[in-house]
């Protein structure tokens, strides 16, 4: 294997190993009383059984993919499919048995001793899934570019890599997102507006499975999808550097005059800024860990925007020792400097002025709350999309095409402590409820809920990350499918693919594929309402037929195992078409009617998937966040049970589906419709 290979995978392997100190460090700590643990485990079980049933329909899924690249792309594009999707699924698994172990833990630090060691605990908790992410999708990355020459083979198997990861980061995270929400909003809207009782209130049958779905959605789900980003990008970058002509990357490396040595170097560039960044993201865990006495907030915050300048400071000195020339630096600072404003801009709509904005609004009713967080949402889209775009333009300034996908990669470096932050939130979540259901009292609930509420926004910046790197990452993959199709074409003599908005055969894929994400957004919101509305029916029938639940009788228990069965049969059910959406449009498409139409079809769904996905992320986030504002007294004479609390419940209700479910799987749906493409590009020339 080349030495940048061996490099990879060993910063990848040390992210695990360090990932497994986090986890016998968690589970070393105390777990709290009887009721604590018992509680614990109820959620573990739960969230380890969807696992497990999911990964079975996922696992046919692969077996059926597999087998057809296999036949039409060659063993070893199939065995690399399969390689994407078990190291999606890996550190999805190995993310989720920490932060169930870490959750009560959590709890029991706020109850022992106080907040900065209860942050401490939820973000090792986090840091196992944001180590693991990073770590096995770099050593995956690394052993293909190690072990396979670098030829016109290595391009199908290096794209069926990114579709294993894609395709079940699809499925993962719209099944997970389903499940979450469906029981969230079930649990808020019998217990919050009907019952007129607290959150995570024991009596609520639905509050086990809203716990589990932090889990399986907010922790396992975002896990594939940030894996999913990380290997993309790389993999667009990759793409480009094989098959751009060799006087378009003349900028990367001004001193070169091979094209075979500039050839290599563009192979090499994503892998190695990978490397580095997860590297320096190592650094930013020891260092957020080392600022556990600041507020939360800042510490969250410093750690999500700094590592992506920490790896332009590096690759400020590396680069040019490998004659790579200041314009790859230039072009990763644009990336960093647009993730981070992306980033920003989120933090303010999903947190800050907008969201008290927000709460008002609940005080004349909840039809104005529903109005004016979609406002929000809709507003914040405009400057991390003109952002995007003041990117891209610097990028292909720079380096062209090519430039673009290196920006990509730029944003994502820090893909392992944008996960840990990503996952410290739900952890706080589920050690807010333990504590609430094993009574613990109200100073713990208000650790709990600080830290809560701070993971909520970060979140929601993690968010805003992975979608601003998805539009230039598909960017990346467009240009990559459309070298590919005039490669295979020239090959045989076939004519050169133009993409004109007056032929008729793209405006038509346009439209298609601008359908696409609004279709994959209506079939995750009407799933989350019917498995919501399944819910309510069951979690009513308890109140009524169960005596003296609802009263708080000692020694009456609600029977949380049917929510969570509930709960799981639907999401495994209503995770397929979607999905299947995502897969099948490209190749249906494409063969139907040939790459224009598909190349039509990429960029309509982008443009308007990345709007859609944006606004729902922040919408959402504004309008959860204006629930809490209201329930911290941030509306004085308006506190938890009043008019203007239960208006911003039924806000909330919305936003959960939008920013947790459909949001999150059209921001995948363009991803994996570029990946896919890209694939099938010489099957389709």
């Amino acid at each position: 294997m080349e030495v940048l290979s061996i490099q990879a995978a060993g910063t990848g392997a040390f992210a695990l190993l360090l990932a497994l100190g986090f986890y016998v460090r968690v589970k070393s700590a105390p777990e709290g009383n009887s009721a604590m643990a018992r509680i614990a485990r109820y959620i573990r079980e739960g969230a380890m059984a969807f696992l497990s049933r999911e990964y079975k329909v996922l696992a046919g899924y692969a077996a059926v993919v597999f087998c057809l690249l296999a036949w039409r792309l060659g063993l070893a594009a199939g065995l690399s499919f399969v390689a994407g999707a078990f190291l999606s699924l890996l550190a999805g698994f190995f993310g989720m048995k920490a932060a169930t172990y870490a959750n009560v833990r959590t709890a029991e630090a706020a109850r022992g001793k106080g907040k900065a060691a209860a942050l401490v605990t939820a973000l090792d908790g986090g840091a196992v899934m944001g180590l693991c992410v990073a770590g096995l999708g770099l050593i995956g990355m690394a052993f293909l570019f190690g072990y396979f020459p670098h030829d016109e083979a290595f391009g199908p198997i290096i794209h069926a890599f990114a579709v294993g990861a894609s395709s079940i980061a699809l499925f993962a995270r719209i099944g997970g997102g389903i499940y979450t929400k469906a029981a969230d909003v079930g649990a808020d809207i019998v217990g919050k507006i009907e019952a007129n009782i607290p959150e995570d209130d024991p009596r609520n049958p639905g509050v086990i499975a809203d716990n589990v779905g932090d889990n399986v959605g907010d922790i396992a789900g975002m896990g594939a999808d940030i894996y999913e980003s990380y290997v993309a990008a790389v993999v667009a970058a990759m793409a480009l550097g094989m098959t751009l002509p060799a006087h378009d990357l003349a900028a990367l490396a001004p001193g070169v005059t091979s094209d075979v040595t500039l050839r290599i170097l563009a192979l090499q560039l994503p892998l190695l800024l990978a490397t580095l960044g997860l590297g320096v993201s190592i650094v930013a865990i020891f260092m957020m860990r080392a600022m556990k006495n600041l507020p939360p907030g800042t510490v969250l915050r410093v750690a999500l925007l700094l590592p992506p300048f920490m790896v332009v400071g590096v690759s400020a000195v590396v680069l040019p020792m490998m004659q790579i020339g200041w314009s790859a630096v230039i072009t990763l600072t644009a990336g960093a400097i647009g993730g981070a404003v992306v980033g920003l801009v989120t933090d303010y709509y999903t947190s800050m002025t907008p969201v008290r904005r927000v709460a008002e609004s609940a005080l004349t009713g909840p039809g104005t709350n529903v109005i004016r967080g979609l406002a929000v949402g809709l507003e914040s889209v405009a400057i991390p999309l003109f952002t995007l775009c003041v990117v891209g333009g610097i990028a292909n300034h720079e380096l062209g095409l090519y430039g673009i996908a290196i920006a990509a990669v730029g944003m994502l470096t820090g893909t392992a402590i944008v996960m840990t932050v990503d996952a410290y939130g739900p952890i706080a979540d589920n050690g807010g409820g333990i504590s609430e259901m094993a009574g613990l009292g109200k100073d713990v609930r208000a650790i709990t809920d600080e830290l809560d509420a701070v993971g909520n926004t970060t979140a929601a910046v993690g968010k805003g990350f992975a979608i601003g790197s998805a539009v230039l990452t598909v960017v990346a993959l467009f240009a990559a499918f459309d070298m590919a199709v005039n490669a295979e074409r020239r090959l045989h003599g076939g004519p050169e693919l133009v993409l004109l908005l007056t032929d008729s055969r793209v405006l038509m894929g346009l439209l298609f594929g601008a359908v696409l994400p609004c279709l994959v957004g209506a079939l995750t919101m009407t799933a989350v309402g019917r498995a919501a509305g399944a819910i309510v029916e069951e979690i009513r029938r308890q109140f009524r037929e169960i005596p003296g639940l609802l009263e708080g009788r000692p020694g009456v228990e609600p029977e949380p195992k049917r929510i969570v069965d509930l709960a799981t049969s639907a999401a495994i059910k209503e995770m397929i078409a979607p999905g299947a959406i995502a897969v099948l449009a490209p190749p249906i498409l494409g063969f139907a009617f040939g790459p224009e139409v598909l190349a039509g079809a990429l960029a309509g769904a982008l443009a308007v998937g990345a709007t859609m996905s944006l606004m729902m992320a922040n919408g959402g986030g504004a309008w959860d966040n204006a629930k809490k504002f209201i329930e911290k007294g941030g509306l004085p004479g308006h506190a938890k049970g009043s008019d203007a609390h239960k208006a911003a419940v039924v806000g909330d209700t919305v936003g959960d589906p939008f920013k947790d479910t459909a949001g999150p799987g059209i921001s995948i749906l363009i991803k994996v419709m570029g990946v896919v493409s890209l694939l099938i590009a010489p099957l389709i020339a």
